[in-house]
């Protein structure tokens, strides 16, 4: 791969900027050019290569739950993160009520808001200086801050997580502070990174938790194999069987922009393109991103076909 293929790679997913829009049910967010469009990769062996907008800061919004899956399966155990939500794709919208509901006791994944919000509360005795330090850690990006403006926007606009956050409370999910746990998850969607900040995340994953230029180990292999997992079956919404199809990668996808994805033992890629599908994902960012995996034949399982 090189950046020559990652300049086709955008101007092949360029038209469908304008198919998507940006969001705009957190205020601060419309603000955001949909026309924009970058992405960069970094490999396991240190390399890196980019184009576009690959620098421009935007928030990581959920993005960051496959930050706070890894972190409390790393801290807490396989167990506790389990016990506060399943391991199957929700079929509905990320911050849907009906996956929730009298009839189910538990959340559907860690990957919709309802899960990630229980989850959070397993690390509220890390804290946000603790979960900053281990985002800028594992992002390579020591520049990564709460986007106030974003989160104040967010936090102002919140009453459907906050539904959420009381109603896992209703179920014995959350135990403390409710007001706390939905804190501390608002600004770790409000942290402001690039796509070079998602590669980078993305090539500790595909380097099996290992930072390739220092050799220290940032994350337990287990821990990356269900973090993984977690984002092929459920990482973009209730699309992730459309992409999982059509792409093949584990990925994560964030309504502000980005998309977070993984070509195990190879390399890391984020994307950030603000225009979003129906579903809360960049429309033009999955197209760049299934043209580079046909085009390198990326897809996990067509490579255990071929």
């Amino acid at each position: 791969m090189d950046e020559a293929l990652l300049k086709q790679a955008l101007e092949f997913g360029q038209p469908y900027t304008a198919r998507g829009e940006v969001a705009s049910y957190i205020p601060e967010l419309s603000k955001a050019d949909g026309r924009e469009l970058g992405i960069c990769v970094r490999s396991v062996e240190g390399g890196e290569i980019h184009c576009g907008y690959w620098q421009r800061r935007f928030t990581i919004q959920s993005i960051s739950k496959v930050i706070n899956l890894a972190m409390a399966l790393e801290r807490f155990g396989f167990d506790a993160v389990f016990n506060k939500t399943k391991m199957e794709p929700s079929g509905a919208s990320f911050n849907a009520m009906s996956r929730i509901s009298d009839s189910e006791d538990i959340p559907f994944n860690p990957l919709v808001n309802s899960g990630a919000i229980a989850v959070v509360e397993l690390l509220l005795p890390v804290g946000l200086e603790g979960m900053l330090s281990a985002v800028r850690g594992l992002c390579g990006d020591p520049e990564i801050a709460i986007d106030e403006d974003v989160f104040q926007s967010e936090w102002s606009h919140s009453a459907r997580n906050r539904s959420l956050a009381y109603l896992l409370q209703s179920k014995g999910l959350i135990d403390g502070d409710v007001e706390e746990v939905l804190r501390l998850y608002t600004q770790l969607c409000s942290l402001s990174v690039t796509a070079e900040s998602l590669a980078n995340l993305g090539q500790v994953l595909a380097n099996g938790g290992v930072q390739p230029e220092t050799g220290r180990r940032l994350l337990k292999e287990e821990v990356i194999r269900t973090t993984l997992t977690m984002m092929l079956t459920c990482g973009m919404y209730d699309g992730s069987s459309e992409f999982a199809v059509r792409v093949g990668l584990p990925s994560k996808s964030g309504v502000g922009g980005g998309i977070l994805s993984v070509v195990p033992g190879e390399m890391g890629i984020g994307v950030y393109g603000p225009s979003l599908d129906s579903k809360g994902n960049s429309a033009a960012g999955q197209k760049v991103l299934e043209y580079i995996s046909r085009t390198e034949k990326l897809h996990i399982l067509g490579r255990l076909i071929h």
